[in-house]
Order: structure tokens, then C-alpha cells, then sequence
């Protein structure tokens, strides 16, 4: 019981409680998750990589990894889009011609050509970053604050609790897990 309990406290931490950047609109980890990974169930709409992509190289030189940081950044951690995702867009576009890239100091940095600009100022117009409202960042950060607090009282019963205890965590914590997805079967 007590190995189990730690195993599955250990995965969560693991899946960053499942809470990322996109959650909680675009499911757990929705566009993004803790490393950029969704995780099943109903969805919100994932921004686009590829606009954004554009709009960011409208305003100067990136690397991948910088436009990254950069989507994080301006989403306060609600949207973090995944390597996955990035490179194979960023490919793309130098494909088609829109970016171009330049290997210096072991990286690529992307710049828009000029073929690229007018995509480039159509998506900078409406970035998907901007579909992160104020509203939707504080409600997003309360989750996180809330699974972290529950996951802190969850590892205190864990170690510190009687195994009497720890069983009715573990019936709370099954109690809980039906009524949210109730929430989401009622929305339906």
C-alpha cells in the first residue's frame, strides 16, 4: 500500500500533476503540458504553432528553443508548445521559404524572408498568444496553486499518516476524482 501510494505520488510529480502550460483550456497540459504533452479526454482548441511561429520571428531573430521560452513567457506558463511541435513547423517553413535559418554557436537561429513577411503580419495581427486573457491566466494559476496544495497534504498523509489514514485519503481522493469528471459529463 505504502510503495504504491508513493509510486503514483511519484508519477504525478513526474507528469507535473498534469497541470501545464495550456491548462486548464486545452485539457491537462492542453497545447502544451508541463513538457508539451495533452493528455486525453475533452479538449479546448490548441493555438497554432505556426502563426505564432511567424508573428514571433516578425519581431526579430530565434531559435527554436527561444521561441519556446518566448510562447511560455507571454502566456504566463498557461502555453508551452513542444519541441515536437516547433522544429517540425519551423522545417516546414524553411521548406516552403518563409524563414530561413543560420547555424551559429550550435544553434539555428530562424528569420522571416521576405516571402514570409506577409504571413508573418497576418498572424502578428492576432497572435494565438492574445487568446490568453487575463481572466484565463489567473484561473489557470489557481488550479496549479490548488493541485500543488493538495498534492502537499497528499504527501503528508503518505508519509506521516496511519495506513487508516492513507486509505481514506485514498477514498477521498477516488471521491474526488469521480465529481470532477462528473463536472465534465454535465457540461455535455
Amino acid at each position: 500500500m505504502r510503495q504504491h501510494f508513493h509510486q503514483q505520488f511519484h508519477e504525478a510529480r513526474m507528469r507535473g500533476f498534469g497541470f501545464g502550460p495550456g491548462f486548464p483550456f486545452g485539457g491537462f497540459g492542453g497545447p502544451g503540458g508541463p513538457h508539451g504533452h495533452g493528455r486525453g479526454g475533452r479538449r479546448g482548441s490548441r493555438p497554432n504553432v505556426r502563426p505564432a511561429v511567424l508573428a514571433l520571428l516578425l519581431e526579430r531573430p530565434m531559435h527554436g528553443y527561444e521561441m519556446i521560452q518566448e510562447l511560455e513567457s507571454r502566456t504566463n506558463g498557461i502555453w508551452r508548445p513542444s519541441p515536437g511541435s516547433v522544429y517540425p513547423t519551423l522545417q516546414l517553413l524553411e521548406d516552403e521559404g518563409l524563414i530561413e535559418a543560420e547555424a551559429t554557436g550550435g544553434r539555428k537561429a530562424y528569420t522571416l524572408t521576405e516571402a514570409g513577411r506577409p504571413e508573418a503580419e497576418t498572424a502578428a495581427q492576432n497572435p494565438p498568444w492574445a487568446q490568453f486573457g487575463a481572466d484565463t491566466m489567473s484561473q489557470a494559476q489557481d488550479f496549479r496553486d490548488a493541485a500543488f496544495g493538495i498534492m502537499d497534504a497528499l504527501r503528508q498523509v503518505g508519509f506521516n499518516g496511519t495506513p487508516e489514514q492513507r486509505d481514506r485519503a485514498l477514498e477521498v481522493l477516488s471521491e474526488t476524482k469521480r465529481k470532477l469528471y462528473a463536472i465534465l459529463a454535465d457540461g455535455e
